[in-house]
């Protein structure tokens, strides 16, 4: 019978292969930490503030910030960021109008103002949360109020809709979105 035998390696290569593992997942292991907490920050303060116009998120004690400025908006570094988006547009230049909607929140009608209105076919949709279509109606001038008091208070978003005789492709298509509060 034979004995099977197996090839020794010098214990110094295991031990150095080991010390190799360790230190790997040991630096790999000290990252993740850093990584991970990227949105946050030690500030001696901070907090949220709401108003009639809005809310914002404010740090006191945030060392570094830049903020760079551009004609169609503005960026700002460090950890506070907005989650939601009120207003947004297609990204397509259909027609060019200056869409507003106040006063938000609203108790019982919402003013619409197009600045430029030039007698363009528009509508507007009232939506749910779910995206259920609740109302709907024509834009006809320049202020369009939109009765909200049949609408319990809760959070809705407003589509204006571009109807023009344009392409099919474009015609139908959302101008811009509106989230409004029902108080």
């Amino acid at each position: 019978m034979e004995k099977n035998t197996y090839p020794s390696y010098p214990s110094s290569d295991i031990t150095n292969s080991t010390k190799l593992k360790f230190i790997f997942v040991f630096t790999i292991g000290l990252s993740s930490p850093i990584i991970s907490l990227g949105q946050e920050s030690v500030n001696t303060s901070g907090g949220d503030a709401t108003g009639s116009g809005g809310s914002v998120a404010y740090s006191i004690g945030q060392v570094v910030y830049t903020t760079y400025f551009a004609t169609d908006g503005s960026v700002a570094q460090g950890v506070q960021h907005a989650y939601e988006i009120f207003s947004s547009g297609t990204g397509e230049t259909l027609l060019n109008v200056t869409l507003i909607a106040y006063p938000n929140p609203t108790s019982a009608h919402l003013t619409l103002l197009i600045n430029d209105y030039n007698n363009e076919k528009l509508s507007y949709q009232i939506l749910d949360v779910q995206g259920k279509q609740l109302s709907n109606g024509q834009v006809t001038a320049k202020h369009t109020q939109i009765n909200t008091n049949g609408l319990p208070n809760a959070t809705y978003f407003i589509n204006v809709v571009n109807e023009e005789n344009l392409p099919a492709n474009k015609r139908g298509k959302i101008i811009q979105s509106f989230k409004i509060i029902k108080q």
